[in-house]
């Protein structure tokens, strides 16, 4: 690569960057800086003594699944929906069995885990709560927004996708949906494969989503 001619800098078209342009770029960074932080700390005021919602062991945002929590490194603790909007649901397939979903989530070294997890007979597990973020889409913005459920089988095999595990599913994700107003749509009920910035293909080809949303309408209807 050739020299630069004599008496130019870093800036555009090769002009010098001023002391001025350099004190404007760094104050208009501060400010960033500094409404970001503003923003996250709004949404932390309910750690501030007295301010956090009540919470009991075990308690069940979705009636009919059964209580067995993740191990704490994988989700973080917030009160949504009051600091982070819930506006998306997430279907993931586990590429293995619903004991070992269970088994791998509560293992802090895993680093993963989803809210629910659904059995091919249709018995759901909760194992975070829906305030709270559990680490499953691998970005930061889809956990803050969404709630994950993990369904027993793997991509490759559509026989694991049975009908009763459709239908206890679609009965969750509409009750989901009803709680915090969210549209039953494909734009809002997604595949991990479609959140952004993923290096995962699950649901996978074999995942039905005409059936699987006919089902989620129906569920969601029933509940008015």
């Amino acid at each position: 690569m050739g020299s630069k001619p004599k008496g130019t800098g870093d800036g555009a078209g090769g002009r010098r960057v001023g002391r001025r342009a350099v004190l404007i770029g760094g104050a208009a960074a501060a400010v960033g800086t500094v409404a970001l932080a503003r923003d996250e700390l709004g949404r932390l005021w309910w750690r501030l003594p007295g301010m956090e919602k009540k919470r009991v062991e075990g308690e069940l945002d979705h009636k009919g699944a059964e209580w067995t929590s993740a191990a704490r490194a994988n989700w973080r603790r917030a009160d949504r929906p009051d600091d982070y909007t819930i506006d998306r649901v997430v279907i993931h397939v586990v590429q293995g069995s619903y004991a070992s979903a269970l088994k791998v989530f509560k293992d802090p070294s895993h680093g993963a885990a989803a809210h629910y997890v659904v059995r091919k007979d249709g018995h759901v597990a909760q194992m975070i709560r829906e305030l709270d973020v559990a680490f499953h889409a691998g970005n930061r913005d889809m956990n803050e927004r969404s709630i994950g459920i993990e369904h027993e089988g793997f991509v490759d095999r559509p026989q694991d996708f049975t009908a009763a595990m459709y239908e206890g599913s679609a009965r969750l994700t509409a009750d989901i949906c009803a709680r915090y107003g969210i549209p039953v749509d494909r734009e809002h009920i997604i595949g991990h494969v479609e959140v952004e910035g993923t290096d995962h293909t699950d649901p996978g080809p074999h995942w039905d989503w005409d059936r699987y949303m006919a089902l989620v309408r129906k569920a969601r209807a029933k509940l008015g």
